[in-house]
């Protein structure tokens, strides 16, 4: 299977790449960048081609690819692909707007071409266990839900409204809210959400979010850039699920050793590595013609939820998720 990528603007490509070049019978067909010297150096890293447009590598006999650009540019890329007709893995958020979401998906589907929202928590071995858990009923009726992604300020075009759309709460607003609504199977009704921008930051860089969901339950995240720069990796994903019967907490990042030297603390992971896994998956929905497991729509309803925010912080009250 020949795969490619679009853009090493997000870091996450970094992962990806890995898990495609150590994949049996798949090939890393090339790199497009407009960023010559980043797309040189990851080529070159990877071992594999380096494109100078998006439309060449489109061209270069793919059957997939994945997209990994600024947030702003994920519609421009992902209709490329389905005109195409090649299969698509797009880096979450899938897009600033609800509107370039629907243009996705809507492409895609004229096409006849998968289109997969890159959400890799769902692959994490602690939140699919907890999945089971609730969906077996062993913690009774979920009530209330607590979540955390709380990471480091990444900079760059990430700080750049035009080309992210939004600061933390766009970016880590996503994640979580997607594993609250694949593990309840609920959507989300309203969103009340206070968010701030601290004095060294260009964009939002902390936002407390209450929202609720169909059936009365509701859920509180913290999604904020609060780690500093020696925090021993990038963020954290944890969850509280609060239920009639008992209550469960999933931390993401906990497959892990607390390293100590002169340096300070680091952290060495021996656990499960979801971004492989959400590769692997995808790569298996295209050879074997299936649906993908995360869906455009999933990618949509998780901005949705973020977009929601944002109007609720401006108006300082609830807004409705129509």
């Amino acid at each position: 299977m020949r795969v490619g990528i679009i853009s090493f603007a997000h870091g996450h490509a970094n992962a990806y790449a890995d898990a495609l070049v150590n994949m049996a019978e798949v090939e890393l067909v090339g790199i497009a960048d407009d960023d010559r010297e980043r797309g040189r150096a990851a080529a070159d890293r990877f071992k594999t081609e380096y494109f100078s447009s998006y439309d060449a590598l489109l061209k270069a006999s793919v059957n997939a690819v994945i997209i990994t650009s600024e947030n702003s540019r994920h519609r421009e890329h992902v209709e490329a692909a389905a005109l195409a007709g090649v299969a698509v893995l797009c880096e979450k958020p899938l897009a600033p707007t609800a509107e370039d979401a629907k243009a996705m998906i809507n492409a895609c589907k004229e096409a006849g071409v998968l289109l997969q929202t890159a959400f890799p928590v769902r692959f994490n071995e602690a939140i699919k266990r907890a999945r089971n858990v609730i969906q077996e009923g062993k913690i009774g009726e979920i009530v209330a839900i607590k979540g955390t992604n709380r990471g480091k300020n990444p900079g760059g075009w990430f700080v750049d409204k035009s080309s992210s759309g939004g600061g933390a709460v766009m970016d880590h607003t996503v994640h979580v809210a997607d594993i609250i609504r694949w593990i309840t199977e609920k959507e989300f009704t309203h969103v009340y959400a206070e968010i701030e921008q601290s004095a060294k930051s260009a964009i939002d860089d902390s936002g407390i979010l209450t929202m609720t969901l169909e059936d009365g339950s509701f859920a509180t995240l913290d999604c904020s850039w609060s780690r500093p720069s020696n925090f021993p990796t990038w963020g954290d994903v944890t969850i509280e699920f609060i239920g009639t019967d008992g209550t469960l907490f999933v931390d993401a990042f906990a497959q892990k050793f607390d390293v100590y030297h002169s340096n300070g603390l680091q952290w060495t992971f021996w656990g499960d590595d979801m971004d492989a896994a959400l590769v692997k998956d995808f790569v298996g929905a295209v050879r074997e013609d299936l649906a993908p497991s995360i869906t455009g729509e999933d990618g949509l309803r998780t901005v949705e939820v973020a977009l929601a925010a944002y109007e609720s912080s401006k108006q300082k009250r609830p807004i409705a998720i129509t």
